[in-house]
């Protein structure tokens, strides 16, 4: 134990005076001279922007964090102001603690840029196997990572998801030991295309910029005609049963209510939790669920907390309240699978299916299954 504590101290004394926010390399041209412009605007996405100037993109994460990204053959400008945290690549030896972005690193392909993970288990086949092979290591969770572990391995990127604001002291120390942390503000986007939209970003971190690109207009092209259809009456619920007895439900902010409109439906709760915004999930009483959802067209039971369920019946089991429904009466009832809320890059697929089920096409469901 006594040894681990001098390794790393040892380490941290020779990671400061090196690394710090600007990589040790001769540079030729100062931060000052470059002359940042925007590049093409995200389309949906509010948390993230780039600006461009020559090879180096300067990237801002909610409108706060800055970072100028070097390209692999270029010299790190001089002058780097405080505030803007240099990314050299290649950024091969990431620690990936937001394991919602793993999605978009087997979608691009770039799994081998990944050393180090801040979960055992995945339910994304590719991680499971990465970890079983030892490409993938696990270096602990956001709150207590393996801080030797990650030197000695050479670790050179983090990306963290929002809850390391709650042990900035944990971001502090990486940023100490001379790896630079970003933060994925992905699950902050109201628009759950503009979540889709962060494939871009981390193309061009990982140098996979055509194929985040071309990703996304693919999938856009997929849905267009959905996106470009009539808004219709069809009032959809989505919720889950609490262990209380309960029934949660999204705010009419949430991203889960903004892809059921852009499947064209409207959200049963919508005029009920319209100043709610605080949140987006929140927990009501049945008798207030049974006011605004009762006539619904439309029920979808989320199952990433509570279980899938198997039948209508497990339902009204739940509640025998569920029995007066109309959508249980019509058999309008369905579960999502797993990868509903799990799989960002399945945004697209997941609207579409929406629309079948809002439109009454609900023969071949994936993310959706209808209970009987």
């Amino acid at each position: 134990m006594k040894f681990r504590a001098i390794f790393l101290v040892i380490l941290i004394l020779l990671l400061c005076a090196c690394a710090k926010k600007e990589p040790s390399q001769s540079a030729d041209i100062s931060f000052s001279s470059l002359e940042f412009a925007e590049t093409k605007k995200p389309l949906y996405a509010v948390q993230y922007s780039v600006q461009k100037a020559g090879a180096y993109n300067l990237i801002t994460i909610a409108d706060k964090e800055k970072f100028l990204l070097v390209p692999q053959n270029a010299s790190v400008p001089s002058q780097v102001p405080a505030d803007v945290t240099v990314l050299k690549q290649p950024l091969d030896k990431t620690y990936l603690v937001s394991t919602a972005s793993m999605d978009f690193m087997v979608a691009l392909n770039i799994m081998e840029k990944l050393r180090f993970a801040g979960t055992k288990e995945w339910y994304i086949a590719e991680a499971a196997e990465a970890m079983k092979s030892g490409n993938l290591l696990y270096a602990g969770k956001y709150s207590a990572p393996d801080f030797e572990l990650l030197v000695s391995e050479g670790c050179n990127f983090a990306v963290e998801n929002t809850m390391i604001y709650h042990k900035p002291e944990i971001k502090e120390k990486l940023e100490e030991l001379g790896i630079p942390v970003m933060v994925d503000y992905a699950s902050n986007e109201k628009h759950p295309l503009g979540r889709l939209e962060w494939i871009k970003l981390y193309g061009l971190l990982f140098d996979r910029e055509k194929e985040a690109d071309a990703f996304f207009e693919n999938r856009l092209k997929s849905i267009k005609k959905v996106l470009n259809g009539k808004q219709t009456d069809v009032r959809v619920a989505f919720f889950y049963v609490n262990s209380n007895g309960g029934i949660n439900v999204r705010s009419s902010e949430d991203y889960v209510v903004k892809m059921i409109e852009l499947a064209g439906g409207r959200y049963a709760q919508g005029e009920t939790l319209k100043n709610e915004k605080h949140s987006s999930t929140m927990n009501i009483q049945m008798e207030d669920f049974y006011l605004s959802a009762v006539d619904a067209d439309v029920l979808v039971y989320n199952s990433a907390v509570d279980g899938k369920l198997e039948s209508i019946a497990d339902l009204t089991a739940k509640n025998e309240l569920f029995s007066d429904f109309k959508a249980v009466k019509n058999g309008k009832v369905y579960c999502t699978e797993p990868e509903f809320l799990q799989k960002t890059t399945e945004t697209a697929a997941i609207i579409s299916e929406l629309n079948k089920i809002i439109t009454g096409k609900d023969d071949k469901l994936t993310y959706l299954t209808k209970l009987e």
